[in-house]
């Protein structure tokens, strides 16, 4: 009997071994294959027939990650072509109850042009704000900020001070790591200054909890912002952004971000198109050593004022970079600079440094270097203001032949300073509070009253906080410009009779100096002296004025001209 039991055991085991175990097809019929996910999901088996769905089968086709290329696949089809939709998904905030958010919808609905010009300028940044803001998990309210505060202007300036798309004012930049020295200014930089501010807008965020708080104090200062919520909770009041006491730019701060965010949502409604944004990135970093602005464009093969628009933050016409040094081109420039750089057997740098010796004039600087006093004092910043010292560094050409005098003369496209934004930043001065400064102090180094500077802060009481922003001095220029449908009458002197030309400021002019009924738009060249050639043969070949050859270049009538030197001239543009 012993024995029986493992004969039994035995045979058990050799059937066992030859019973064949099921398959898909036999569990799901011959057409799994083709479709084994949507089986699963749209039969009704009965209740006993989800245990014959084998986890080795079917589940691994519905939860199991995806291979790298059906990923790729999934993704190319759910992300959004255009950035707007990409950036309508990410909005998280909540509407804001107030009547100033459908009147700045009005104001931007009324400019068309001015919209569809800085949706424009914003396609060189977008992308890649929308992506920093994401991977710190912000809304993408956050994005539009640079549309208020500098219409995505990259050279913006403010009276306060604040530069670039960004509007940072010189403490707050340094505050956040922008560097600012004469050749470099970091609140320019695109990339630098984008990290700075989600830093700084990120840091309001965890003060105050509220995104509109932090947009608020972004706008007016983080101490402005918590004294008016103290004030507040002191008086048993609500303390969210609509129930405080704020300047009225700071009011109507974020209605604006709103209304651009309503406009967004639906473009159609407000009376405006906006050109879609591809939802790629449009420029990409790049390294190299030191280099003129003007030569970088030309190897990267862009013109000038496309180069400059995505590296502002050069002060001076060469990147003086210590080691090595990023510049931002468009993705498909990339390859072209490197390529060019490689096969570039010129000069790369066609200016140095040069110190001013006690005494020295800057017309002797001129004629040494053979460069117009002009072109001299628009490289160096040298105004009326900004006067010459001894040992002060002037940048200066290399050699007695600018290498890049051709590029610098296809003109620097300035940007056109645009209609003015109702409660526009530079329409207001802004005074950040030092310790030890009373209202009556600033009040008197400003030339105003404290009586004034409490009415423009809302202020109750003379108390003053380090840091606080107090706004000093808010100019109407909205009001000035904006004022649709009226008219002013400009005096003109005309061959010695004077006359008065209407002029509808109707949002399409700007300001103007008119020496006649109309200025045409120039540009500066330069033109090289050659033997025999006088101030009025110059003025006669190009059709100029030989006193305003002689107030360009800052030439004497006694003084003659040297072969070889370059006179600046301002021509009428082409076309």
């Amino acid at each position: 009997m012993r024995l029986i039991f493992p004969i039994i055991l035995a045979l058990a085991s050799v059937f066992t071994l030859n019973v064949p175990t099921a398959s898909a097809d036999d569990l799901l019929g011959p057409d799994a294959s083709a479709q084994p996910v949507k089986q699963a999901l749209t039969e009704k088996p009965e209740a006993e027939a989800p245990l014959l769905l084998q986890p080795s089968t079917v589940i691994p086709e519905v939860t199991d990650s995806p291979t790298k290329e059906t990923t790729d696949d999934a993704t190319s089809e759910e992300e959004p072509v255009d950035l707007w939709d990409r950036i309508r998904d990410g909005f998280a905030l909540q509407e804001l109850d107030s009547p100033l958010v459908q009147k700045n919808v009005d104001w931007y609905s009324n400019r068309p042009e001015y919209v569809r010009r800085m949706v424009e300028r914003s396609q060189l940044y977008l992308y890649h704000i929308v992506d920093e803001v994401e991977k710190r998990g912000m809304p993408t309210e956050v994005a539009l900020i640079p549309i208020i505060e500098s219409a995505f202007n990259p050279k913006a300036y403010s009276r306060s001070h604040a530069s670039g798309i960004w509007q940072f004012i010189p403490s707050t930049g340094k505050n956040f790591g922008l560097e600012q020295n004469w050749w470099y200014d970091g609140r320019r930089d695109v990339t630098a200054s984008t990290d700075a501010a989600l830093d700084y807008l990120q840091k309001l965020h965890d003060m105050f909890g509220s995104w509109k708080l932090a947009f608020a104090a972004y706008n007016w200062g983080e101490g402005s912002v918590q004294h008016a919520i103290d004030k507040n909770r002191a008086k048993g009041l609500p303390t969210d952004y609509l129930s405080l006491s704020m300047p009225e730019e700071t009011r109507n701060y974020v209605p604006r971000l709103m209304a651009v965010k309503q406009i967004i949502m639906d473009p159609e409604k407000a009376g405006l198109e906006l050109a879609s944004i591809p939802n790629r990135p449009y420029f990409t970093s790049v390294t190299t050593q030191r280099i003129d602005v003007a030569v970088a464009a030309r190897l990267a093969e862009m013109p000038l004022h496309d180069f400059i628009s995505l590296n502002p933050a050069y002060n001076r016409p060469v990147i003086n970079a210590k080691g090595s040094h990023t510049l931002l081109l468009p993705v498909d420039k990339a390859d072209t600079f490197a390529s060019n750089l490689e096969n570039y057997d010129k000069p790369l740098v066609s200016w140095k440094s040069y110190t001013l010796a006690r005494g020295e004039k800057i017309a002797k600087v001129a004629r040494r270097f053979s460069i117009s006093v002009a072109r001299l004092k628009e490289i160096n910043n040298i105004t009326r203001r900004n006067k010459l010292s001894a040992g002060q560094t002037l940048l200066v050409p290399l050699s007695r032949h600018e290498a890049t005098d051709i590029a610098f003369d296809e003109t620097q496209q300035e940007i056109d300073p645009e209609e003015v934004e109702p409660l526009s930043v530079s329409s207001r001065f802004i005074y950040a509070v030092k310790k030890g400064d009373t209202l009556a102090g600033i009040a008197k180094h400003h030339k105003t009253s404290v009586a004034k500077i409490k009415a423009l802060n809302n202020l109750r009481s003379n108390r003053l906080s380090n840091g606080q922003k107090l706004v000093i001095r808010q100019e109407g220029l909205a009001k000035r410009k904006l004022a649709a449908g009226k008219s002013r009458h400009v005096k003109i002197a005309a061959a010695g009779k004077s006359r008065h030309v209407k002029i509808a400021a109707a949002g399409k002019s700007r300001h103007m100096k008119l020496a006649a009924a109309h200025r045409t738009k120039r540009s500066q060249r330069y033109y090289t002296v050659r033997r025999g050639d006088t101030v009025a043969s110059i003025a006669r070949q190009f059709k100029v004025a030989t006193n305003d050859i002689q107030r360009w270049n800052n030439i004497s009538g006694r003084r003659g001209l040297t072969p070889g030197n370059k006179v600046a001239l301002m021509l009428p543009d082409k076309g």
